[in-house]
Order: C-alpha cells, then sequence, then structure tokens
C-alpha cells in the first residue's frame, strides 16, 4: 500500500507542516524544487505540488478493497484495489526519489528509510500488538498459535512469503483465514522500498560526474525502469499459468506495477503538448477501467497476469491526467476526474486508508472467528466500524510521529522508533505463541508403534474384546500433532504443477509382487494401512498420487494454479500408461475426493474413460469411498474443547454426500470394480452429525483428510474389506495347487471326543437372534436357543463334528456355528467353491416334525449388524426340513415380497430326493462362477450339478450385491419355524430331541480367472 511520507532535503529544525505542505504519502515536499542545476532537465516537472486527486485515488482503492472483503454484492474485483495502491507507489516514491537526486546530488537513504518506519510502522505496530493480544482471547489455541506466526512474519515484513508457503501447500489446506493475511500487500510495498531506494542510489551515484546530471538520471532510472518492468511482467504472467498464489503475493511479479508508476514520474510527460479534452478523456478512462474491473472481475478470473494490466494502465491514466503541463501549475479541469477525486470527502478518506486498511480485516476475520460464518450486511458494518480504531490510530499514533520535530530531527531517531515499532509485536508474538504451544501439549510426531489395535469389524473404531469402555486419557494424535500428522510417504503425492510421480516404491520393493494405490490425496490418506498390508504378504506398494487431481478423467480448475489443471490431466495419463506397461499388480485400489463435479452422468462418463484402461491390466481393482469431508478446520476447533469433542461434531448431510461411483458399483453398472467403505465406523448411526474424535482418536487432520493415526487404527478394518472383496487375499495365505485351485479352508474335525469344534475357526451365535435382536427368533421363527454347550456342538473324537438339538424342561436347544472368516469372495473373474461332507439327522416321521438343518452362507456385511438382507445375498447349500428324505438348494437375493429373486422363498432348487443322506455323507457345495463365460451360482451334491442361478435371472445391480463379496459359513440345526410349517409340520410332543447333523469336512477354495 503507498502510505509513504513526503519527503525533502533533511532540516535541522523543520518548520511546522501546514495541510499543503505536510508529510503526506501524496509526495508533498513543501518546495518547488523545478529550478535547480539540471535546468530544464532539472527536477522532474511533475513536481512536488500537492497531488489532491491522488490522495482521492487512495480513497477508491481502500474503498474497493474493503467492498471486497465485506463480500458486498458486485464488487467481487475489489481486489484490484491493491493494484492502484502498487502504481501509486511507484510512482510518489520514484519520483520522491529522483527530485532529491537530481537536486543534491545524492539519495538519502538514511532519511528515506527514518521517514518510512516512522510513517509506516508505528501504525502497523499497533494493529500487531492488538491483533496478538486479541488472538489470545477470540480464537482457539491452535489457530492462536498459527496468528502468532503470522504476526511475527507480519512484523518482519514477509507475510506475502509465508501466505505463500501454506496456499501452495495443498496438504496444509483447510485452516482458517489468517487476520493478518492483508499484509502481504505491505510485505509487496516494504520490499520494494528495501530494494528500489538502494538501485537509484547506486545509479544516481555511478550517474553523478554527468555534465546535466538530472537528464542523465532520468535516462538511467528509466531504462532500468523498463528492463525490470518487462522482466517482472513476464514473470507475472508465468507465475500465473503455473502458481496462482506465487503470482498474486510474490514480490517479483508484482514489481511491473510499481514500475509502471516509477515510469509516470521518470519520463518527460510534462513536455507532450495535446488538448485539454484529452487529457479529460484520459482521467475517465482511466478511473471508468478501475470501476468496470472492480464489478466485473471476481475469484475466477486468471490473476494478476493480462488482467491486471487493466487496472494497472487505468490507475496511470488518472495520474497521467492530472501531470501538470509546461507553465501549468495544476491540470485538473472543472470536468476532470481528478477534480471529484480531489473533493473533501475522498482525500478524507484516501487520509484513512491506510490505518483503515491495517484495521477493517482484523476486526472481519476476529469477529467471524468468535460469531461464525457472517453475511455481507455484518461484514459491511464491522468494516464501516473498523473506522474508528483506524481514525484513533491515525490521531494518536501515526500523526504524532509524523509531526514530531524530535523524531525528524536525526534520522537514527525515525529508525528506532521503527525498530521498536518491529520488537513490540515480535515479542507478543512470541510470549502468546510460545504460552499456546506449551498449553496445548507437545507438537513433536506420534509413535505409531504404541497405537492401541483398531477394531476389525463391528461398530467401535479401536479393538475392544470385553466391550468394555476405554479409559480416560489423551487424544491421540493431539491438536498441533493432527496439523503435522501426514502419511510417511515422502514426495510421493506429488504436488500441483508436477506431471509425473517419482517411482515411489515402498515395503519389499523387490518383489515381483505390488499393491499400487492410485489416486488424489483422498487415496494418500490410505498410505500407511496399505504399505502395512503388502508388507504382510512380502508385497511391495507403489503410490501414484496427485494432490487435487480428480482420478476420474475431469477437466477442473486448480484453485493453486488458478486455472485449468492441465497438469493433472498429463499426470493421469502418464500413471495410466506405467500400469499399462508396467509390472502386472495384484492388486489396484483407488480413490478421489467425490465433489469435482455435481453433474452425475458427467462424473460416470469421466469414472469410465480412467476405469477402462484399469480394467484392460486385468488386476483386481477395489475402489475405496470417500470418507467424510467435514468442511471445517477439525483440529483447530479440537483445540478449544479438548474435554468436549463432541462440540466438534459435523454436519453428516454435508459431510457424507451420496458416492456416485460406490452407488454405480453396488447396482452392478461398473464391471470389474469393487467397493469398500469405513464410513459406517467414521459416522456410526444415522444421526444428523459425525463426530470429529471417536475413542480418543482425532480423525482429521483439516478439513477433508484422515490423520494417518486414524488411517493405521483403520488399517485392520480396511484389509477385512478388502480381503471380504476377495480382491486381496489373506496374509498367509497358500499359493495354488496344481489344478489351479486355492485352498482357503480347511477343517476335518480332528480332536478330542466331547471338545468344541477348533476357535481358530469357528465361533458361536448365541441366544435366540443376532446382537440388538434386529431380527428376534432368528428372523424365521425357530423356537430353539442357540448354545455353546457340548450338549449341542462337539466333535466326536473320530474327525466328525455333531450339531444336536436338545430338549430340556419342555425347552428345545441347539447349535449354530459360523466361520470366523467372513471374506470367502470368488477372485475377479475367478470361482469360489464352498463344500462340505454332511449326513443329515437319522430321523424321520412325526420324530423329525421341526428338524431344520442347514449348510449355508450370509453376505459379510452382516458381520457388521447390517440389516440389508437379502439384498446383501444368502445362499443354502444344502438344506432339509421335517426329516423328509429329500434336500435343497437356494439362492436369497434383491428385496424382500417378490423382486427378481421371488422372495422369501427365493431362486430355489427345489427339493431334490437322497433316501440315504440320513445315513451316508455326501458331498454338498456351491460355486460362485465370475468367469465371463459363466456368471452364476451352482449347486452340487456328490460333484454332480443339481441347481443353477445365472447372472441373467436377475438386474446386474441385484448380482453384484448378492455374490461379489466375501461371504462367511454357517452350520446349524433349527428347530420349528416358518420352513418346516410350510412343509406341513411344527415341532410338538413326538418330536425327538437327540439327532446330530454330522459333518465330515468343510472346505473353502477359490480359482483364478482362467489364463
Amino acid at each position: 500500500m503507498p502510505f509513504l511520507l513526503t519527503h525533502g532535503p533533511r532540516r535541522k529544525r523543520p518548520a511546522p507542516l501546514s495541510p499543503d505542505n505536510r508529510a503526506d504519502s501524496t509526495g508533498s515536499t513543501g518546495s518547488d524544487s523545478s529550478t535547480g542545476s539540471g535546468g530544464e532537465s532539472g527536477p522532474s516537472p511533475h513536481r512536488s505540488t500537492f497531488r489532491p486527486d491522488i490522495e482521492g485515488l487512495r480513497a477508491v482503492a481502500v474503498l474497493a478493497v474493503l467492498a471486497f472483503h465485506a463480500q458486498i454484492p458486485g464488487a467481487a474485483g475489489g481486489f484490484v484495489g491493491v493494484d492502484v495502491f502498487f502504481v501509486i507507489s511507484g510512482y510518489l516514491i520514484t519520483g520522491l526519489l529522483v527530485r532529491e537526486a537530481i537536486t543534491t546530488g545524492r539519495i538519502r537513504l538514511g532519511d528515506f528509510f527514518s521517514r518510512r518506519a516512522r510513517r509506516l510502522l508505528p501504525s502497523a505496530a499497533v494493529v500487531l500488538a492488538a491483533v496478538a493480544v486479541a488472538g489470545a482471547w477470540l480464537t482457539v489455541p491452535l489457530l492462536r498459535a498459527d496468528l502468532e506466526q503470522d504476526v511475527l512474519a507480519a512484523a518482519l515484513s514477509v507475510a506475502n512469503w509465508r501466505f505463500v508457503s501454506q496456499q501452495t501447500d495443498y496438504l496444509a489446506a483447510g485452516h482458517d483465514q489468517s487476520p493478518l493475511l492483508h499484509f502481504w500487500s505491505l510485505a509487496v510495498e516494504e520490499q520494494f522500498y528495501l530494494l528500489w531506494a538502494p538501485l537509484l542510489a547506486v545509479i544516481v551515484l555511478v550517474a553523478a560526474r554527468a555534465v546535466r546530471r538530472g537528464r542523465a538520471v532520468r535516462a538511467v532510472v528509466a531504462l532500468t525502469t523498463a528492463a525490470v518492468a518487462l522482466a517482472s511482467f513476464a514473470l507475472s504472467l508465468h507465475w500465473t499459468r503455473d502458481s496462482v498464489s506465487l503470482a498474486y503475493l510474490g514480490t517479483p511479479s508484482r514489481v511491473w506495477q510499481f514500475a509502471v508508476g516509477a515510469l509516470l514520474a521518470l519520463l518527460p510527460w510534462h513536455l507532450l503538448r495535446g488538448p485539454r479534452p484529452l487529457r479529460l478523456v484520459c482521467g475517465w478512462a482511466g478511473a471508468a477501467a478501475i470501476l468496470w474491473c472492480v464489478v466485473s472481475y471476481d475469484a475466477s478470473t486468471p490473476y494478476p497476469g493480462h488482467a491486471a494490466l487493466v487496472p494497472t494502465l487505468g490507475t496511470a491514466a488518472v495520474i497521467l491526467a492530472g501531470i501538470p503541463g509546461r507553465g501549468e501549475r495544476e491540470a485538473q479541469g472543472a470536468h476532470g476526474v481528478g477534480r471529484l477525486l480531489s473533493g473533501r470527502g475522498p482525500r478524507a478518506v484516501g487520509r484513512l486508508s491506510y490505518n483503515l486498511y491495517l484495521w477493517h480485516w482484523p476486526v472481519l476475520v476476529l469477529a467471524e472467528a468468535r460469531l461464525g460464518t457472517l453475511g455481507w450486511p455484518a461484514k459491511t458494518a464491522l468494516t464501516l466500524a473498523a473506522a474508528l480504531p483506524a481514525l484513533a490510530t491515525m490521531r494518536w499514533v501515526e500523526q504524532p510521529l509524523r509531526r514530531s520535530r524530535t523524531v525528524a530531527e536525526l534520522p537514527r531517531r525515525g529508525l528506532a522508533v521503527g525498530i521498536s515499532a518491529i520488537v513490540l509485536p515480535v515479542v507478543l508474538a512470541l510470549v502468546v505463541g510460545t504460552t499456546t504451544l506449551h498449553l496445548m501439549g507437545p507438537a513433536t510426531p506420534v509413535d505409531t508403534k504404541g497405537l492401541p489395535p483398531g477394531a476389525a469389524a463391528g461398530p467401535s473404531l479401536l479393538a475392544r474384546g470385553d466391550g468394555s469402555p476405554l479409559p480416560d486419557g489423551p487424544l491421540v494424535p493431539g491438536p498441533a500433532q493432527a496439523r503435522e500428522d501426514f502419511p510417511p510417504d515422502g514426495a510421493c503425492q506429488v504436488p500441483p504443477e508436477a506431471t509425473r510421480s517419482p517411482e515411489c516404491l515402498f515395503g519389499a520393493v523387490d518383489s515381483p509382487d505390488r499393491v499400487v494405490l492410485l489416486g488424489d490425496s483422498h487415496a494418500g490418506q490410505w498410505f500407511s494401512p496399505l504399505l502395512a498390508l503388502a508388507s504382510q504378504r512380502g508385497w511391495a506398494l507403489q503410490e501414484l498420487v496427485k494432490q487435487g487431481c480428480p482420478l476420474p478423467e475431469l477437466t477442473v480448475k486448480n484453485p493453486q494454479l488458478g486455472r485449468e489443471y492441465r497438469e493433472c490431466d498429463t499426470w493421469r495419463a502418464d500413471a495410466l500408461d506405467r500400469l499399462r506397461t508396467g509390472p502386472k499388480p495384484r492388486l489396484i485400489v483407488i480413490a478421489s475426493l467425490n465433489r469435482y463435479t455435481a453433474d452425475r452422468e458427467l462424473l460416470a462418463a469421466a469414472w469410465e474413460r480412467t476405469l477402462k484402461p484399469l480394467r484392460a491390466i486385468g488386476a483386481p481393482i477395489v475402489y475405496v469411498e470417500d470418507t467424510p469431508v467435514p468442511g471445517t478446520d477439525i483440529p483447530a476447533c479440537v483445540s478449544g474443547a479438548p474435554d468436549s469433542a463432541a462440540a466438534c461434531a459435523f454436519s453428516r448431510a454435508e459431510a457424507v454426500p451420496e458416492d456416485p461411483l460406490a452407488r454405480r458399483i453396488a447396482a452392478g453398472a461398473v464391471p470389474g470394480v469393487r467397493s469398500v467403505g469405513v464410513t459406517s465406523v467414521l459416522c456410526p448411526g444415522d444421526g444428523p452429525t459425525c463426530p470429529a474424535v471417536r475413542d480418543r482418536i482425532l480423525l482429521y487432520r483439516d478439513d477433508a483428510h484422515l490423520t494417518n493415526v486414524a488411517a493405521i487404527v483403520l488399517a485392520p478394518r480396511l484389509e477385512r474389506l478388502l480381503t471380504e472383496s476377495g480382491a486381496l487375499p489373506p496374509a498367509g495365505a497358500p499359493a495354488p495347487g496344481a489344478d489351479g485351485w486355492t485352498e482357503l479352508l480347511r477343517d476335518d474335525f480332528d480332536g478330542p471326543a466331547n471338545s468344541r469344534p477348533s476357535p481358530a475357526n469357528w465361533s458361536h451365535d448365541l441366544g435366540t437372534c443376532y446382537p440388538g435382536c434386529p431380527a428376534p427368533r432368528w428372523g424365521t421363527g425357530e423356537i430353539e436357543t442357540m448354545t455353546d454347550s457340548t450338549d449341542n456342538v462337539r466333535l466326536d473324537g473320530k474327525g466328525v463334528l455333531e450339531i444336536v438339538p436338545t430338549r430340556k424342561d419342555g425347552k428345545w436347544s441347539s447349535g449354530r456355528i459360523t466361520t470366523v472368516r467372513s471374506d470367502f469372495a470368488p477372485p475377479p473373474g475367478g470361482v469360489l467353491r464352498i463344500e462340505a461332507s454332511i449326513a443329515l439327522p437319522d430321523v424321520t416321521g412325526p420324530a423329525a416334525a421341526g428338524y431344520w438343518p442347514a449348510f449355508w452362507t450370509l453376505g459379510a456385511d452382516l458381520r457388521d449388524g447390517y440389516t440389508g438382507w437379502p439384498g446383501v445375498g444368502e445362499l443354502d447349500v444344502m438344506e432339509s426340513v421335517n426329516g423328509r428324505d429329500t434336500v435343497f438348494g437356494s439362492m436369497h437375493c434383491g428385496v424382500l415380497d417378490g423382486g427378481p429373486c421371488r422372495e422369501p422363498v427365493g431362486l430355489t432348487s427345489g427339493p431334490r430326493a437322497c433316501p440315504d443322506c440320513r445315513e451316508a455323507f455326501h458331498t454338498y457345495a456351491v460355486e460362485v462362477d465370475l468367469s465371463p463365460g459363466a456368471r452364476e451360482v451352482r449347486w452340487y451334491r456328490d460333484d454332480r450339478v443339481h441347481h443353477r442361478v445365472r447372472a441373467d435371472a436377475m438386474d446386474a445391480g441385484t448380482w453384484e450385491r448378492a455374490v461379489d463379496h466375501g461371504v462367511f459359513l454357517i452350520l446349524n440345526v433349527a428347530v420349528g419355524g416358518k420352513l418346516p410349517e410350510a412343509d406341513g409340520a411344527t415341532a410338538g410332543p413326538a418330536t425327538e430331541p437327540g439327532h446330530p447333523m454330522r459333518v465330515d469336512r468343510v472346505g473353502v477354495a477359490v480359482r483364478g480367472a482362467a489364463g
């Protein structure tokens, strides 16, 4: 901002300053030095007479910025006010320095910086000190720590580079705006002063011996300025294409705007003769250009770039229109824009502009930090209210120091004032910041080796065998730790400007087997769990992740680059080509933020363009559904409520929108891709909010990404989901045999007589319903109570499992065991085979009324309390009722009461005669065959097919939901219920207890796709 002092040769005893010769930022020195050793080539004809129109132009600039920050409708381009300030600064500062050089033969840098210091720094110090103190009261601890770092950067005039580093760091996104963000422009100006004044001093020293010093100085400075302007403008164009934060906030890309103002002060405009109407048009055209930018530009305008030419040249036109010609004392006509700008109102706002600019933004940001998001009327009112501290600062800080003869008498006194103005906020920031960090606890990295184990299934995040609550303790990670809790993948989440990922191999890098993690940063958050599961199998993990780059082939705009994200398209194409031409992965895991577009048709087509080449690779593909997006800075919120993290819960509706790709996968519309998700544990239940903390684990590191700790705790669950999907073999799984089958489970039920089956393979369902009793009496009206007693479930000591229904005191009990594993699934394009050798209970007639032995499977999702039966799929490998000499198989799927699977009966084989099934063992099997030429489920008895259900018997979505996932196995003997009743019999006094179903063995195997 061009909030500068007026200048001239230093006087030992300066006279009191009158309104027309005051030390003002418009460059007035109170002296007319147009005569001097240079004569016509001497002091610039843009002589140091006071320019009230420039003071009014400052009002236009600051009002544009204020309207933009207050979000007043129609002022979306108000950010161009900063460009106006930069041009004014270049004009005034350069004119001041060159006049001094021509008049005295040198530039007194001590005087120059002394004036800058006492004019600018005290007011800034007051604001910085106020923000440092107010931040301790109005902001939560984590934001307070960030704020104090901003105070340090602002006090040291490097705020723009701090914000450049933050805004180009995509992985640090989600932080609230800083109350000192506007100090970036002040830092740019200070850096300009620090470089420009010494550069001109050197030029003056070189040209000091020139005969016509004025002409020589102006010529050399003008040539230097033009070269600097061209180089800076070229850099601005380049950075606008490649790094919008550097282009907007970086000093090198803004210097050309100062240089435009400098050229106005250097070139002999006063010698140009032209009609006054031309000057009139020039001024009004410049003002119109600035206004047009304010109302026409917005956040989508690539900036600064070419767009910055309009407000920059518009400002130059307004200034140029007010430069007096030869023999003129002033150039403003009765109808010129300068006359309007020179009015008392604009000049009053212009005088206040520096302090108003300093105060308004902290007032807005801190008010929102305390009150929440505000609308533009409230922001406008707050902006107007900021005039009060601005007036106070100007009246009691700025003006007394500017007018102090004691301070102005010696340059070192002004410099001392400036240094004091820097030290005060620095000390305050250090005191408040270190105190805050001490209160928040350590910011050191989390020791991930000491994390509690995560639950592989169920509603809890952490594994708790006894179901007891966790003891009290600190959050892990703490809020300060969470901010830096990134995956330890080095530079493998490549930044926006990159177009190719490094090799990025982790784990067993020499292994021919690898898992590929592919996508944007929402894929990158799964790095740690995938590295763990790859390492357990002796595989490598390859990470191909790019920040902010949608994996579906979409054209998007990158906020860091400020333009179309061409690098994303290049990177995506390169990543897919590397996978196509490189070693075939064992598994490809994909993930992506699902909010790049709301157009579902566009998104579906974009996903298909990406998935088509991925499918051609022939490796299993699993889509990890997007995790909740809080939309607010979670660590900051939690830092303010560490003992009441529930206060940081966020809206479920906004954080967990429907995942379009997951829905299409579930509907069978995306062949060759399976989906898994952990949202049910990150946002459990169906309430209106999602938690920020679960089981003392702080889940999010910003407003959108999981902490690495949360990802590690979720690793067992993610591994279970991947294995249940059939895309990932369990750790330690055997290699395929000579016949191509890989055995996943075999139990021959060897063990002592009257012992239970192996707990490594089997668990017991107990009682009369699943946990929580979503379906009392097991959902089918059975009358038995399931137990784990050896009276009901036991080994006979000869390699046979017996499940025995018993009756005591008129109450029936029996046994129901399920496999511990629920990840039995066909590999992509392959076959899953489940079989058992079973002899049915040896009882028939009235004594068998109500007997219902069964060997069957259910979809893995039901293990987590999911109630989506029958859509999740049920395969009844073998059932028999009421002691009939018949057996049958069924498939349950789709929806209740009809649907494609004719529920509740299902797609059944009907009774198949088997007169010796009670006396002898028979092998009952089901095969789920997903090979392209088959796509069916087959039922076998003794290796002969007796029933089939093909995929074309139902819609693709019903088929995928029923079979394309993991299952668990069930063996049980029920008593009573709807099926025996439908067969014409029910348990009664004549029903004999004690007749077991005997199981000789159970096996599960898979075979990969042919070829």
